[in-house]
């Protein structure tokens, strides 16, 4: 860990460099690691090692074969703290080593931190990041506890406390993988086990500034508007999706249909927030309806929150969005909302994510058609899933070719660093000092 460290200590790249080579580094030690014999049973191949690697790190939960049966316990743990890394941040953690160390934190780490944390300056980052991990260790602790007594009624106590501990980082870190073949649909009937790890996965996809704001300041007039918007959004958009899931599914008999009252609201609330980056699920995708699917698609391109383990657009760009929109109906020079006004450089920023976003998606989709002989509803779920590091899929992950799988693990990969982190990476744009003469443009 000293020698990344230094690695990132003496380069000369930027921030985002600094952020997309991180996972990188990540996902190749990974990769290595899966490969080893001591890591799986029977064959794995490179390109299925990449894949797993890339998905854990990514925080996706894709997974080419079944987990449980593929690889060994010290394959799960690798997957464990690559899910984990990916989840929190290689950067936070190569911090949090030099904290423990008593060494001092330069002014070019904590600029790193900042670019991770979307934070406007470099000031307090050594406490946001003591507050982040002391709160990662809290939550991951307390649910740890809960779910392996919960799960002593399925399984022995030590079955019951190892199943419980990958599922809470990989709920946590909103990654989706799951040791039991069926992912959770063993679980439909298990509202508290739903309820737990969807609570596990929606406070780490709602962003970590924000749940420490929410500790810190107990008042709703003292919270930021990021905040506001974030808690705000989360609540209506879960609410909304689950009524709509719950109306659309319950006549369904290959999903809600079969199921007590009381289920099928819990597995249509689960349904809901789990399209937000977190990847598990209780139902067969390839079983819900044409306008489900359709609705799954949307929440996976909107994501969850930023500086999270989530990711997407983001709800806030999807927020800031909505409310652009409104304003040029109002004819209002800028959104505003909380009795607070949105910048135009955050609209310009909110509408160049979703339209980067958009185009890469798109981009990856149509190389995917090429390379696959499937059809098209699949596919689409398959890289919006991906983009938006969902982990959901409708069946087709274990029959995607090689270089299926290689545009899989590209989507995950810019889906989890962003795609304007990758832009700024690759672009290296430059400060312009001058302006051209305005014309006219017709549109609409």
């Amino acid at each position: 860990m000293n020698q990344i460290w230094r690695y990132f200590r003496v380069t000369d790249y930027s921030p985002a460099a600094v952020i997309a080579l991180s996972f990188l580094l990540t996902i190749f030690i990974g990769t290595i690691l899966l490969s080893l014999p001591i890591a799986h049973v029977g064959d794995l191949r490179f390109i299925d090692a990449l894949f797993f690697a890339t998905s854990a790190t990514t925080v996706t939960g894709l997974g080419v074969a079944d987990t449980a049966s593929t690889f060994t316990v010290f394959g799960e743990i690798v997957l464990m703290f690559l899910m984990q890394f990916g989840g929190i941040g290689l950067m936070t953690f190569s911090v949090a080593i030099l904290i423990i160390l008593k060494k001092k934190i330069t002014l070019k780490q904590r600029i790193f931190l900042s670019d991770s944390y979307n934070q406007p300056s470099v000031g307090g980052m050594v406490r946001l990041v003591k507050g982040i991990l002391l709160f990662v260790f809290t939550v991951q602790s307390i649910a740890f506890v809960i779910l392996t007594l919960h799960w002593t009624q399925r399984f022995p106590l030590g079955e019951a406390a190892y199943l419980a501990a990958f599922h809470v980082i990989s709920s946590f870190n909103n990654a989706g993988f799951s040791l039991f073949p069926d992912n959770l649909i063993g679980f439909q009937q298990d509202p508290f086990t739903l309820l737990l790890i969807s609570s596990l996965f929606i406070v780490g996809g709602i962003g970590f500034i924000v749940v420490l704001e929410v500790f810190q300041k107990k008042r709703f007039r003292d919270w930021s508007l990021h905040t506001k918007l974030m808690i705000y959004g989360t609540l209506v958009l879960n609410c909304v999706a689950m009524v709509l899931f719950f109306l659309l599914e319950f006549r369904n008999p290959q999903t809600l249909a079969s199921l007590s009252a009381i289920d099928q609201w819990a597995n249509a609330y689960f349904a809901a927030v789990t399209p937000r980056t977190a990847g598990f699920n209780t139902l067969d995708y390839s079983q819900i309806t044409d306008s489900s699917l359709m609705l799954t698609l949307l929440l996976m391109f909107i994501g969850g929150g930023t500086a999270s383990t989530a990711s997407g657009i983001k709800l806030t760009t999807f927020i800031v969005l909505f409310l652009a929109t409104l304003a040029f109906f109002r004819n209002d020079e800028e959104p505003f909302i909380f009795g607070r006004t949105i910048k135009k450089e955050v609209v310009m920023r909110s509408f160049a994510i979703t339209v980067i976003s958009m185009f890469t998606i798109g981009l990856l989709f149509f190389f995917v058609t090429i390379t696959e002989k499937m059809d098209f509803d699949p596919l689409l779920f398959e890289v919006v899933s991906a983009f938006g590091t969902v982990g959901l899929s409708m069946g087709i992950t274990a029959d995607l070719s090689d270089l299926g799988k290689l545009l899989i693990c590209v989507a995950m990969f810019i889906g989890r660093i962003g795609p304007l982190t990758l832009f700024f990476f690759l672009a290296r744009p430059k400060d312009r000092h001058f302006r051209y003469a305005y014309d006219q443009v017709y549109t609409g």
